[in-house]
């Protein structure tokens, strides 16, 4: 891919949460084939690839090409053993195919925003700044947060604030939001915040997070379909993993966490059929085995170091 490599690749600053755990639970394989579908800064890329031989290949993933630019300085040591793919990680089957890779050795998943596209103002995903509504991790997809803000029904804002955002105010905020609209188009961060601050009432703001918060990780999730294709994506891998390969998950909220949960739960399963049958008849095989019955978390000496990663949870599951 031909991308242009200019200064700016340098600026892109992201934390890589758990990354001893990750690189520890994916049991790496030298001479293995290894996904990384999440590349970001490229932290827990450098330290795959630091792990592979010659023979061995790591593929990264990620639909911001910011990531993608940086990925290529950062892992520039190892380009003989990496190659970056700049489409969303739900693709991994179809672009791994394309390439001639047909079985892997574990799946790396650091799920949700980057502190790269939180602190870059004009990607419009921080509600600390000023910024047009945007939103979008990939910038060649057509829906932003702006669309959404200005054509969504208010049924619908509802649905999605309260849904992706768990936001117990949502029916409020979706009336403030359609009301205020109704006085001309809602374009940046700035006004979206103001209108989430008139329709939460301030006694209800005094303790807790910013008021924004949830509105907003809502409108990041329906953006980018964010939870739309965790599963796909884990199962797919699953399928294409050898013997022991291992898929390595990073959550940061609870909707996250409960598909990657329950996934790994119906992969583990080698019977679906109801209780009432006396014999099995679904013939479903079990194709994971759960590593992590408890999810890893981040140490204290992690959170006081990056903030960010207090809410992370690891889950592992192993090909069998």
């Amino acid at each position: 891919m031909n991308v242009d490599r200019g200064e700016k690749t340098m600026e892109f600053n992201h934390v890589s949460v758990l990354l001893n755990e990750c690189i520890e639970n994916l049991n790496i394989n030298p001479d293995g084939v290894y996904v990384d579908g999440t590349l970001g800064g490229a932290g827990h890329s450098l330290e795959i690839a630091k792990r592979l031989s010659d023979k061995g290949l790591l593929i990264a993933f990620d639909q911001d090409i910011n990531a993608i630019e940086v990925g290529y300085e950062r892992l520039k040591d190892y380009n003989d053993r990496v190659k970056l793919i700049h489409r969303n990680f739900v693709n991994l089957k179809e672009e791994l195919e394309k390439i001639g890779v047909q079985k892997i050795d574990g799946l790396l998943l650091d799920l949700g925003v980057s502190s790269h596209q939180l602190d870059e103002r004009e990607r419009g995903f921080s509600y600390m700044q000023d910024a047009q509504l945007d939103m979008r991790m990939d910038t060649r997809n057509p829906l932003t947060a702006k669309d959404i803000v200005n054509n969504y029904s208010e049924k619908e804002l509802e649905r999605i604030i309260k849904l992706y955002g768990e936001e117990n105010w949502a029916k409020r905020i979706a009336q403030f939001i359609v009301e205020e609209r109704k006085n001309g188009e809602i374009s940046t961060t700035g006004q979206l915040v103001d209108i989430i601050k008139k329709a939460i009432p301030k006694k209800a703001r005094i303790d807790g997070p910013h008021p924004a918060k949830r509105t907003f990780q809502a409108l990041r999730i329906e953006v980018n379909n964010e939870l739309g294709i965790i599963d796909k994506a884990i199962v797919d891998a699953a399928n294409m993993m050898n013997k022991h390969g291992r898929i390595c998950i990073i959550t940061f909220h609870s909707l996250e966490d409960r598909i990657v949960k329950n996934t790994y739960k119906e992969l583990e399963c080698d019977c679906i059929c109801p209780k009432e049958f006396p014999i099995c008849k679904c013939d479903q095989a079990q194709i994971l085995k759960v590593i992590t019955r408890k999810p890893i978390l981040p140490s204290e000496e992690e959170i006081d170091q990056n903030p960010r990663s207090r809410s992370a949870k690891l889950r592992v599951a192993e090909r069998v």
